[in-house]
């Protein structure tokens, strides 16, 4: 029997509103508390990430060799070139889009505050 359940995943970052609107337009749903300090996004699906004012936030560093990354999101899309190109435009940063060809089911990106996530093939 589980403990407990998941109820709000908690990104750090520098501007709560501007990161909750990049999520918003990548993932949809309704912005709550904005211009605060704690700024949350409800999802489409009933799921919510909250995004916190971290003074002096450090973004992660890439470098999967020599670095923990301790966690990232990985967001799935049925046309990773289209999906892409949303990304990009919307301030996402390039991390590593080597994906061999397509036979590697992933490409690694930066939000604008810097956090990793991945955009996963079907």
């Amino acid at each position: 029997m589980a403990v407990a359940h998941v109820k709000v995943i908690v990104i750090d970052c520098p501007d709560p509103t501007a990161l909750a609107r990049f999520y918003q337009q990548v993932l949809g749903g309704e912005i709550e508390n904005e211009g605060r300090r704690w700024v949350d996004l409800h999802l489409p699906d009933g799921a919510r990430l909250a995004f916190q004012e971290a003074p002096g936030f450090v973004p992660p560093t890439w470098s999967p060799e020599h670095s923990s990354l301790q966690q990232h999101l990985d967001l799935g899309v049925t046309d990773i070139e289209s999906a892409q190109e949303r990304m990009l435009a919307l301030g996402a940063r390039p991390l590593d889009l080597d994906d061999d060809g397509g036979k590697r089911d992933f490409r690694v990106y930066a939000d604008p505050a810097g956090h990793p996530f991945c955009l996963i093939r079907p």
